[in-house]
């Protein structure tokens, strides 16, 4: 929601003003004079001739009497109107726009400005926060115009937008909207405002010419002073920053662009990235593959090891360990991505930490950005796995085929439709696990549109508590076969509530338009992945983020759907499919989406199509349900305690992104904790500790939730310690990384910024970094010009007063009439 304040405007005292309504210019008077000139020259001929044996000032009276109904008539055709009329002052307005991309996150040790920067060392937009709160910038912007704040990163931010009135006379500057209250509940002011929270970098592009253009557009009719874009000119999608320049000159609203950052690269190498698995076992391979990107060091030979320490070691070991292997790496060009992949063969069980650690030559620029560290947890176990389906799908038989071969994966099978006797690969089961012990003993149920209504109340029960309280994860692939009986099957059953539960999406009610049975297209639905889809790492088909975008670009799509009626309230949206006809986004059908419930995972699909990867790629396939598989069995298979389970979204996420974290405890009983919160450590890359307090959810005892925003690329660790234990703790780590186009160009586009300032409307500068605005030959609140108007406002007319009016004509008029007739009649004329 935008936080918006209604604008104040002067207004001037009433006046009340005369008009003709059928009169606009002195030539609309000819006509109605003409006219009724040539009436009234009839009427006296008639009464002339009508009225000769009648005495002479009668006869005048009687002609007299029809002229003044005539002349009535004229006033009434000419609509007279009586208006009341206010001066109205509009405020001139000046209006902020802001880069909110990632790049913007970014710190820069060097710049072009001609003086050092007063806040050098903090990141772009970081600098653009303590100019605005430490400063009197606004409040002097303020004294002559209103001042609007919007952001935009890869479209324009409306709900991340601020409106400042301009400040009148002496008054001093009002608070700022309730919805900005602080969490002490005091309203600030635009000096108090946190504008580093208000101010967050997030979005993998910068749409800087499609911001501004629509940003214009809106904006037309508003007394503009000038816009004043504040980026580091990053543009890298949408279209050209030209459209808006030219959009602007047609408005002659001028445009001054504030460049930010360094105008070069900076000379770094760095590891951009760590890619390995959570889980590993015993004598079986595995790889850890860093990636090694630098800038001005082509050519150059640099060390890189691979190293290793215990997974609860302090923060101070960031960078350390035991060195495992090493390699000679010859760096690439500008930007270019070095993959270096190391192949480890376990032999001890247990939870480690593994740092991928580059050793810089001279003149490295950030040495804090050469390692990455994750942690990797060894164990003597299978993952245990059970396919439950309803029927013999595809999907089912590839995956069944693919777990079967896995040797990290015990396989059982329960297939509804089977014969007695049926051979297939994998343990195969005659009924779904009715006991404790059976059920607690898998990390992951894959159901394939299952007949749930197959279940007694005593397995649906086991089901939820082992997904709930034991951290277990749920694939519900969707079908037509079962799910797809919306009106008789178990969608609508009062027994198979807990399952509808469990899944992340709403299914349609017996009597909704959706009734019916599961819908299908004649040619396949390409996938329209939300934000959250494209962040999601365990949904990647290759290694980077713009490479699983062109799979998934190239996949042609799925013919089936379940017309379910949207997502649950905190459930995630990951993809819906893209067909106008299926309506708006509000109204397309969700196809991959998910949700915690409790300490466990449910994931699920709108159909079982996910086998057409296989005719691009034959590990797409694989690759898709081995990270689903362990993406929704992360709370059983990270479970490091008794006492319970720290869970996170995702294991990786983009700069600017929200972590959810969730922790599920018990106490010293092994009962659900109760407590008005747990603290939870957070270590920042950098090395900053900040506690973050974890919530109960109201939903399921026991269970703590919170979020935090990732501010800084790298690796944050998360601690939380175990309430009523001896030192016992629960650890995860998250990678925080950049988007690659927000990484490409990092430096300050000159050309670009300068080039908007000067083709825009007249009067735009360009000025680089935030001090110049404040001082110099043309500080910026000199250059904004009042460009304050008044305006005549017409008020309404009042309708009463205008009915009454005529009421009172139309009574006067045929009273005249009237008495005319009564003359005539009385003086015997026909």
């Amino acid at each position: 929601m935008m936080h918006y304040f209604p604008l104040p405007l002067a207004e001037g005292a009433l006046r009340r003003t005369f008009e003709w309504g059928r009169i606009q210019t002195n030539a609309d008077w000819v006509l109605p004079i003409l006219a009724c000139a040539a009436v009234m020259l009839f009427v006296h001929y008639m009464y002339r001739r009508d009225a000769v044996e009648l005495p002479r000032p009668l006869g005048w009276f009687l002609a007299a009497l029809r002229i003044a109904v005539i002349l009535g008539l004229l006033v009434l055709y000419l609509e007279p109107q009586w208006r009341l009329e206010r001066d109205i002052t509009r405020n001139s307005r000046a209006i902020f726009l802001i880069d909110a991309s990632l790049s913007m996150g970014l710190s820069d040790k060097e710049t072009a400005s001609a003086a050092p920067a007063k806040n050098a060392g903090a990141s772009r937009i970081g600098q653009v926060a303590a100019t605005l709160s430490r400063t009197d910038l606004l409040e002097q912007l303020r004294k002559t115009h209103d001042v609007s704040i919007f952001q935009f990163n890869d479209d324009l931010l409306a709900d991340r937008s601020l409106t400042l009135p301009k400040i009148s006379g002496d008054k001093t500057a009002p608070p700022l909207p309730n919805s900005l209250r602080s969490a002490s509940g005091e309203r600030p002011s635009d000096k108090t405002l946190d504008w580093s929270e208000f101010l967050k970098p997030g979005g993998a592009e910068t749409r800087l010419g499609q911001a501004l253009r629509q940003l214009i557009h809106n904006e037309r009719g508003a007394q503009l002073s000038g816009i004043v874009l504040v980026s580091d000119g990053g543009q890298n999608a949408g279209i050209s920053p030209d459209a808006a320049a030219a959009l602007a000159q047609e408005m002659k609203l001028p445009i001054f662009t504030v460049g930010l950052g360094s105008d070069k690269r900076p000379t770094d190498v760095r590891v951009s990235d760590l890619a390995m698995p959570a889980r590993a076992y015993p004598g079986d391979k595995y790889t850890v593959t860093g990636y090694i990107q630098a800038q001005h060091m082509a050519g150059q030979v640099v060390t890189v090891e691979l190293l290793s320490r215990p997974a609860n070691s302090s923060v101070k070991e960031e960078g350390t360990g035991k060195v495992l292997e090493s390699r000679v790496v010859t760096l690439g060009g500008d930007g270019e991505v070095i993959p270096v992949k190391f192949e480890l063969t376990p032999a001890e069980t247990g939870r480690s930490t593994l740092c991928f650690r580059v050793q810089a030559p001279p003149g490295d620029g950030n040495p804090a950005d050469n390692f990455r560290e994750a942690e990797i947890e060894i164990v003597d176990r299978k993952n245990r796995v059970l396919l439950f389906a309803g029927g013999p799908m595809r999907d089912y038989h590839f995956l069944r085929t693919l777990l079967f071969r896995d040797r990290s994966t015990d396989l059982d099978v329960l297939l509804q439709t089977a014969q007695p006797g049926m051979s297939q690969e994998g343990k195969v089961l005659d009924e779904f696990p009715a006991t404790r012990e059976a059920m607690f003993d898998y990390d992951c149920v894959v159901a394939f549109d299952p007949d749930w209504q197959a279940l007694n109340a005593g397995q649906i029960g086991l089901l939820e508590s082992w997904i709930a309280e034991q951290g277990g994860g749920m694939i519900a692939v969707a079908g037509p076969v079962n799910a797809g009986k919306v009106v008789s099957g178990w969608v609508q059953e009062k027994a198979t509530q807990p399952i509808r539960n469990l899944y992340p999406v709403e299914f349609p009610r017996r009597l909704s338009a959706l009734e019916g049975s599961a819908n299908s297209s004649e040619e396949p639905l390409p996938l329209d992945f939300t934000r959250e889809g494209q962040d999601a790492d365990f949904l990647w088909l290759a290694d980077t983020a713009s490479a699983s975008r062109q799979a998934w670009a190239d996949f042609p799509g799925a013919f089936g759907f379940l017309p379910v009626r949207g997502i649950k309230p905190g459930a995630t949206l990951y993809a819906r499919l893209r067909d106008s006809r299926l309506g708006d986004d509000g109204d397309r059908p969700p196809y991959f989406a998910g949700q915690f419930y409790g300490s466990g995972s449910v994931f699920y699909l709108g159909s079982g199509e996910i086998w057409r990867l296989r005719a691009l790629d034959e590990n797409y396939f694989a690759q898709f349900y081995t990270k689903l598989i362990r993406h929704v069995s992360q709370g059983r298979l990270l479970r490091g305690s008794r006492r319970g389970v720290l869970l996170v979204g995702q294991d990786r996420y983009l700069l600017g992104n929200s972590v959810e974290v969730r922790a599920q405890l018990t106490d010293a009983r092994l009962e659900p904790l109760k407590a008005p919160g747990v603290p939870l450590q957070m270590t920042a890359p950098d090395g900053g500790v900040q506690t973050l307090t974890l919530r109960p959810d109201p939903s399921r005892l026991g269970t703590f939730v919170g979020r935090f925003p990732a501010m800084l690329e790298g690796s944050y660790r998360l601690e939380l310690p175990v309430p009523e234990s001896e030192n016992e703790r629960l650890t995860r780590r998250v990678q925080v990384k950049l988007p690659e186009l927000e990484r490409e160009n990092p430096q300050r586009n000159d050309a670009l910024l300068a080039g908007i300032a000067k083709n825009a409307g007249p009067g735009g500068r360009y000025y680089i970094g935030m001090d110049s605005i404040l001082g110099g030959e043309h500080p910026l609140v000199k250059e904004l010009k009042d460009r304050t108007a008044t305006v005549i406002q017409p008020e309404s007319p009042d309708p009463q007063s205008e009915e009454g009016w005529l009421k009172w004509m139309m009574i006067a008029l045929c009273s005249l009439l009237c008495l005319e007739w009564l003359i005539r009649r009385l003086m015997k004329l026909a």
